[in-house]
């Protein structure tokens, strides 16, 4: 199964642990690909049977600069997704209160108008309490890869 991941990211740590993502799933027997600086023309190329977002949180619950351009095409153009299983990983800070891993639940919004289902609850990787979130994220990662098969 071809497993897209895609990611936005503030300081890195997110794309640190989508690349992390790559090989845990990799290793798991799934084709998985990530780009951090992917277009959707190269995410369709790709033509993934599942979706795996990584995405850190900033300012009031946002989406990293880096991730909105490729959001925004989603959102604009909708891919024929519909059906497709998916997951996220969602970083932030819960110091934040409500906003909490906010970019997290604007991409499961994204997958509800896109029809994407989400195979497993997300992901929220606290950074005042986690100082591996890619070793932290490993459990969640091979439900996920279990939830796939599945």
């Amino acid at each position: 199964m071809k497993v897209a991941i895609l990611s936005g990211t503030v300081y890195g740590t997110a794309e640190d642990v989508a690349r992390h993502a790559v090989t845990v799933l990799k290793a798991a027997g799934f084709d998985a690909w990530h780009d951090p600086r992917a277009q959707l023309s190269q995410v369709l190329d790709f033509a993934p049977q599942a979706l795996l977002v990584v995405t850190a949180t900033t300012g009031m619950g946002e989406l990293p600069d880096s991730f909105v351009p490729l959001y925004s095409t989603i959102r604009e153009q909708v891919p024929a997704w519909q059906g497709l299983p998916g997951g996220v990983i969602a970083l932030g800070d819960a110091s934040y209160g409500d906003t909490f891993c906010g970019a997290g639940e604007l991409v499961r919004e994204l997958y509800v108008e896109l029809g994407v289902r989400e195979v497993q609850e997300m992901l929220r990787l606290d950074a005042s309490e986690t100082v591996t979130p890619e070793t932290d994220a490993e459990p969640w990662l091979d439900s996920f890869a279990a939830a796939l098969r599945g």
